[in-house]
């Protein structure tokens, strides 16, 4: 196998035959680049043959079940990479366009070793990407993604006889009875199934009349190229479409889902948006009461209800902060034994006996509707309402190139240790620690914070705040943090900010 190219000129000959990938794409626990700026198919390929190449020098089984989400390139994408698959002599079944739960649902079901989603989760049209992973339910992780980035940029792709392919039929429905089992709602709910048009579509609505739930339908219509927003629910877009919707037709809440549908956001009967971390504490609140004594993890952006909450507390809940990602958190969640871990991102993994441990947007719907059917008195609302008051930010986050975000971080990482150090303050309050085991989780006196940290999928820092005294002092506290992050000359422009 030759050595990708960074860099081949569109509209070439070389670019039709010569793989190109960009080294960035090889991120902490999954692949993305920009298509076909920053790969193109034969690269591709280069990338099928290195996974199965590092199957084999793992001892994997040379069997693999592939999925591709609902985007007009993603199955061109697909069959590149199921051809270098091949080539290194792995039989690839396809189980066609899923969402990623359904991928990795497909490991069970289909008892295959391994699994490539070929998504661009949800980031916007223009990317693309691959989740993959060998041990159920885990996927690959920062130790996996270096030694696959070295296979394929080495050229170590090792050619193997024994490839081949079939197209496995029948997974989306399994899926689906997988979700719903024997459970019907028993309370008449109206629900605003939210999807942005994307590969949810052809899951979320017929979901939600497999439980007896009354659909509200909001753009499940399928359509690549997203005419609305694109489909994240933690994007403040598309959670005030999803209010407004909730807010004209009287629907007793909306929950809405990303490209992949491995996200779910949640928004009120009262069009209030509930950010995905609150919603893992009620659901944690309910699930303690089922489970006593279960430990729950949460990523390092989410609030510090999880071990603060006095309700968690006489369950005798354990809360466990980890790293941010999907990748870290479903291992992590696996490693200590966890019910169930929640990210502010709306990336939730429910272990056994709930789930599988793996993040799934359609298996939290089923379990919100199970809680709601649990408590037939309250309301969305009044759950909401019933939590600790704490006023947090979205998450935000700035531009910073890929090529410079970690060395950014860690010099804005040793100055929040310097101003601690030093007792200095943000927002006039105290520094009590910084914690930083992933980016920098900048602890005040009062228990207030401020997170500063590299995504991993897109060039971009990532920045929450968090009070429990008043939306004043979160203001403050972001305020003064940006200030520090505005130190380096790297940081663009935000996303999305308050």
């Amino acid at each position: 196998m030759m050595k990708p190219l960074p860099t081949v000129q569109p509209n070439t000959w070389e670019f039709l035959r010569d793989p190109m990938i960009a080294p960035t794409g090889f991120r902490e626990y999954d692949a993305r680049w920009k298509y076909p700026d920053d790969i193109n198919l034969p690269g591709v390929t280069a990338l099928g043959l290195g996974l199965g190449t590092q199957m084999r020098r793992r001892g994997i089984a040379p069997v693999i079940a592939v999925g591709n989400d609902y985007r007009d390139y993603s199955l061109a994408i697909k069959n590149a990479l199921v051809l270098g698959l091949m080539q290194a002599g792995i039989h690839v079944k396809d189980i066609g366009p899923a969402l990623s739960p359904m991928a990795y649902f497909a490991q069970f079901h289909l008892d295959a070793p391994a699994v490539a989603m070929v998504t661009a989760s949800h980031n916007p049209n223009g990317w693309t990407g691959v989740k993959m992973g060998f041990e159920r339910p885990l996927t690959h992780g920062p130790d996996e993604m270096a030694e696959l980035r070295d296979i394929v940029l080495q050229g170590q792709g090792q050619p193997a006889p024994g490839g081949g392919y079939e197209f496995v039929d029948g997974v989306r429905e399994a899926y689906l009875d997988d979700l719903v089992g024997d459970f019907r709602m028993t309370r008449k709910l109206r629900v605003v199934c939210a999807t942005g048009n994307g590969t949810a579509s052809a899951f979320a609505p017929e979901l939600f009349r497999r439980l007896g739930v009354e659909v509200v339908p909001s753009h499940n219509q399928l359509d690549y190229t997203f005419p609305h927003y694109n489909p994240n629910p933690e994007a403040m877009e598309m959670l005030h479409d999803m209010a407004e919707t909730v807010r004209a037709t009287g629907a007793d809440f909306a929950l809405g889902f990303d490209g992949d549908g491995d996200r779910c956001g949640v928004v009120d009967d009262t069009g209030e948006e509930i950010f995905a971390d609150k919603v893992g504490v009620i659901l944690a609140r309910d699930l303690g009461r089922l489970y006593p004594g279960a430990t729950f993890v949460a990523d390092v952006k989410s609030t510090g209800l999880f071990a603060s909450d006095p309700e968690l507390q006489r369950h005798g809940v354990k809360a466990d902060y980890w790293k941010t990602g999907h990748s870290h958190m479903k291992r992590r969640v696996k490693e200590i034994g966890a019910l169930a871990g929640f990210e502010k991102s709306g990336h939730y993994f429910m272990a056994e006996p709930i789930g599988r441990g793996y993040d799934c947007g359609m298996r939290v719907a089923v379990e919100i509707c199970k809680l709601m059917d649990r408590n037939p008195e309250m309301k969305m609302s009044d759950l909401r309402r019933a939590l600790p008051q704490t006023w947090a930010t979205p998450t935000m986050s700035p531009y910073c190139p890929d090529t410079e975000k970690y060395q950014v971080l860690a010099r804005l990482v040793d100055k929040l240790q310097a101003l601690a150090a030093a007792g200095g303050t943000l927002a006039g309050r105290a520094i009590a620690e910084v914690v930083t085991v992933n980016g920098a989780r900048v602890i005040l006196d009062n228990g207030a914070w401020g997170l500063v940290r590299a995504s991993s999928n897109t060039p971009n820092l990532v920045v929450v705040c968090e009070s429990s005294t008043s939306e004043a002092e979160m203001r403050a506290i972001f305020a003064d943090l940006d200030a520090i992050i505005r130190t380096e000359p790297a940081v663009g422009a935000y996303d999305q900010t308050i």
